[in-house]
């Protein structure tokens, strides 16, 4: 080949793969995990990952993936793809071994996640907790008054002011809980300082040291959520893609371990990049 049009050539297949590489993927990579969780969609780990409709919540920061909604940004510890809930750990919220003053925990009336089946434990609240109502209802469960004895045994109670042992009747048992019209709930309107939310009570009832902490979270699929992009997605999961999407029109993208994108799957998966670096490997020694 003439040596004078080798490197023209060379020069086109740049120019032509060069915009390919600025589209071809996320500009944030995907990723497979974010520490010890597993994600999949609808989650995704940057913009241009999982579903368009998690990514304004989701975000994976420093390994630690995290919920963010008007209120504050909290730890989501456990994911139940079976069944479409996830934990999340807020930092101000009391457990057995640390109790302390909490701000309003909320969600967005615009996100696809509300709140699942969690007990609520309204902590260091003005008594009589008994007379405590929302919109003129009462919200503690006169049935479940036993936890609130339980987990008064901690030691950390001193924490909200509390002595050792102090009376139930400053504890409130908020279950089913719900957020108010802000999306939140709001400890100051029920004057109450703190609060634990219990997930699960890992076979110990009476021993509130061994209970998982944590707000579980319900979710709705995101924006491929029928049965045709279900299948799309799981085709490319199944081939070792992330399923993302292409702004500004949210169309569904498989992307691949290459770097590379493909609208079904990773599957013989075309890399332009490396044919590339081929060809110009091929030009020098040519040239040599």
């Amino acid at each position: 080949m003439d040596s004078q049009i080798l490197p023209f050539i060379i020069f086109l297949i740049a120019v032509t793969v060069t915009p390919l590489l600025s589209s071809a993927a996320p500009a944030t990579p995907c990723q497979s995990n974010c520490g010890s969780l597993q994600i999949k969609y609808p989650f995704g780990t940057g913009y241009g990952c999982g579903s368009p409709r998690f990514e304004p919540y989701i975000t994976c920061k420093s390994n630690q993936l995290l919920l963010t909604t008007h209120t504050g940004s909290y730890l989501i510890t456990a994911i139940s793809y079976k069944d479409s809930t996830l934990t999340i750990t807020p930092s101000a919220m009391s457990t057995c071994n640390s109790m302390q003053q909490s701000p309003n925990l909320g969600l967005d009336w615009a996100s696809p996640f509300q709140l699942g089946p969690s007990i609520f434990l309204l902590l260091s609240c003005t008594p009589p907790t008994s007379s405590l109502t929302i919109k003129g209802s009462p919200v503690c469960d006169p049935s479940s008054t036993h936890l609130c004895a339980t987990i008064y045994t901690c030691p950390a109670v001193v924490n909200l002011s509390l002595p050792l042992f102090p009376p139930t009747n400053t504890c409130c048992v908020y279950s089913p809980a719900n957020f108010n019209s802000k999306g939140e709930l709001d400890l100051r309107e029920m004057k109450c300082k703190g609060y634990a939310s219990i997930a699960s009570f890992q076979d110990s009832p009476t021993d509130p040291s061994k209970w998982m902490y944590g707000v579980t979270l319900k979710y709705t699929n995101g924006g491929f959520d029928d049965y045709y992009m279900n299948n799309k997605c799981n085709t490319c999961e199944d081939s070792g893609g992330i399923c993302g999407y292409s702004p500004p029109t949210n169309s569904f993208l498989c992307i691949c371990n290459s770097g590379f994108n493909a609208t079904t799957d990773c599957y013989n998966n075309y890399n332009p990049v490396q044919d590339y670096e081929d060809l110009i490997g091929t030009s020098t020694s040519l040239s040599t």
